[in-house]
């Protein structure tokens, strides 16, 4: 059974998590063009391709967290791509500089401790406080 205090943690988890990211899309999204030269540079296969899908995932994927709507499925498709941009975005493996490939390596670890966070989401669900709960008959006490 899912105490009170568990659902506003989970919603507080989820807001946390989605502010990165409902963030990092609007901006990627005001700056399309230099997203995708970003992209370029990056190696991404397809980056006119690339563009719009990361957009999409991070814009409803962070609107699907806050409001816990199917939070499981997008709990798994958030880990999946925080892993994703971490391994094409801070792959500090390829950085010479020593202070520069300091920095690039907490921003890779920290898209895996994201991550974390997804995954728990995919676990926990999304408590009382979403979406999800008001589908789930008997309270939604799985959530």
């Amino acid at each position: 059974m899912m105490r009170s205090a568990d659902s506003l943690i989970i919603f507080v988890a989820r807001v946390a998590l989605a502010v990165l990211f409902l963030w990092g899309g609007a901006m990627k999204l005001m700056g399309y063009a230099g997203f995708i030269g970003y992209l370029q540079t990056r190696g991404v296969p397809y980056p006119q391709l690339a563009a719009p899908i990361a957009i999409a995932i991070e814009l409803l994927g962070s609107i699907a967290l806050v409001f816990g709507i199917r939070t499981r499925a997008v709990g798994f498709a958030m880990a999946v791509y925080a892993v994703v941009t971490a391994v094409f975005g801070h792959d500090f493996w390829n950085v010479t500089e020593a202070a520069m490939q300091q920095d690039v390596a907490v921003h890779f670890w920290k898209n895996l401790a994201i991550a974390g966070g997804f995954l728990l989401l995919m676990v926990t669900g999304a408590g009382r406080l979403s979406v999800d709960a008001m589908r789930t008959p008997r309270g939604g006490l799985r959530g």
